[in-house]
């Protein structure tokens, strides 16, 4: 299998530029790669997955994860493993970060898909004008086996 940007998925995901590298579709389930763009001040609800162990992979940029009680910072080069069931959250500390996350087995990339919707272009999305609704978040969320626990951390 060969994935090429001409057929990968790129979506705006709770304002982030989410590419989606490999699907679990393509991969028979076994895992997903997705890169991501995202500014200052992003960040993912505290949460956890009761089927994917996440891996987070820091290309350029500063993130802060939450992983239970302990934070790290988490620079160009840092890897963050997630395993399942363990609540975690990231927030964007700098101007923008780039990192990869891949999901073990696939199917993160659904959730976002539901959440979010195709990129308009290859960029940012543009800043909401409101944060998501966190009730309906949640909602759709455990349809896909996330708990999410906690609003966003803050930078």
């Amino acid at each position: 299998m060969i994935s090429t940007q001409d057929t990968q998925t790129a979506l705006w995901f709770l304002g982030v530029l989410s590419q989606v590298r490999v699907s679990g579709e393509q991969t028979g389930g076994a895992f997903s790669i997705t890169e991501n763009l995202a500014r200052r001040g992003n960040a993912s609800p505290v949460h956890s997955h009761d089927h994917e162990d996440e891996t987070i992979f820091v290309l350029d940029g500063e993130l802060r994860v939450v992983t239970g009680e302990a934070e790290h910072s988490a620079g160009p080069g840092t890897v963050a493993v997630l395993p399942k069931r363990i609540s975690h959250a990231y927030v964007v500390t700098s101007a923008t970060a780039r990192f990869i996350t891949l999901h073990m087995p696939g199917g993160f990339e659904q959730f976002a898909a539901e959440v979010g919707r195709p990129a308009q272009t290859l960029t940012l999305p543009p800043e909401p004008a409101v944060p998501p609704d966190l009730a309906e978040l949640t909602r759709i969320a455990a349809r896909h086996g996330i708990t999410i626990l906690a609003p966003p951390p803050r930078p």
